[in-house]
Order: C-alpha cells, then structure tokens, then sequence
C-alpha cells in the first residue's frame, strides 16, 4: 500500500516544525514508520556553495548523492513536486505516513498549525484541512488539538492512517473479486 501523506502547513513562527518532531518521536514509539518531507516555495541550492556535489551537479549529474557516515541524501534537478510521491514511496517502500512540513497548496490533507497573531486561519472555506492544531478556540466545524496534545494529535493520525489501510484492503480484494468474475 502506499503510504498515505499529510501535510503539516501553517504560518512562518507557527511551531510546524517543533510540533512535527515531537509527532515523528509519538508516532515512532506507536511502531508506525514515518517518513517526513520539508516544501519549500523558496527557491535555493540543496548544496554547500563551492562543494563537489555543487560542481556535479553544475555538469549535468542527476540526481546527485551525498554519502556520509550519518546519511545519504539524494537531489533530483527542477520541479520535482508531482514525482515526489512516487520517489519516495520507491526510496521508502516501508513508510506507514509521510509526513511533508509545508506545501499549502499541494495535493494532500492537510493539519494546520495556527497562530491568531501570525495571520488568518488558512483552513477557513477548505475541505483539505483534516484538524487544527491550536490553543484559539474555533469554529465547532473544525477538529481541533491543542499544542500539548501531541499525543492526542498522534492517535487521530493513527486512526486515519488505519482507515486508510483498510480502505486500500478493502478496494484490492474488490479488484481481485472483480477480475475473478470477469474471466467467467
């Protein structure tokens, strides 16, 4: 199955990256695999100006590695936002959710983290937005969390992540039941 994508938006200063890492760590000791992914909309280089990887890239090389004894990180040249899923689903098979910090505009639900004094409630008049992450009260529309309720948070994506899995179950065998008739 592919691994089911939320991504976490918000305002700049609006704590998505501390509440994203406080949920990679709940969501890890629940056994779940997760995969995260920061958007940017800012255009900038993915390396260290001088580097060799810089240089290899400069000639033509794609994707280009970095190997160290902490990691491997790859980069694909241009506009890689429609592949993406694909990418990673072939790098991380293994992943139960991936977690993407940012994209407001792209493709998956979403959890918005909001500040009243950073900006306006970004999920206002969408259907993408699944929660709230804040302490403003809100509309009764809205699901909402906290910003302590990390734990809470986690068991609501644990929830739809299930769901999500038996839902895909649940489409496979229909397929599978369907071709079977379809022979006869």
């Amino acid at each position: 199955m592919k691994a089911p994508w939320v991504s976490v938006i918000g305002w700049s200063g609006s704590g998505k990256t501390a509440l994203l890492t406080h949920l990679v760590r709940v969501l890890r000791q629940r056994g779940l695999t997760v995969a995260a992914v920061k958007h940017s909309s800012d255009s900038h280089g993915l390396h260290k100006p001088g580097s060799d990887t810089e240089g290899l890239e400069k000639a033509g090389a794609a994707p280009v590695g970095l190997s160290t004894p902490a990691g491997v990180q790859l980069t694909f040249p241009g506009e890689t936002a429609a592949a993406l899923p694909a990418m990673l689903e072939s790098l991380a098979p293994e992943a139960d959710l991936v977690l993407v910090e940012g994209w407001k505009d792209g493709p998956f639900p979403k959890i918005e983290v909001w500040r009243k004094e950073l900006g306006p409630l970004i999920a206002t008049g969408r259907s993408d937005v699944l929660a709230v992450v804040t302490d403003e009260p809100l509309p009764h529309h809205f699901r909402r969390f906290s910003a302590a309720a990390v734990p809470e948070l986690a068991d609501f994506l644990t929830q739809w992540v299930a769901e999500r899995v038996r839902a895909s179950h649940q489409d496979s065998a229909e397929r599978d039941i369907s071709h079977l008739t379809s022979e006869d």
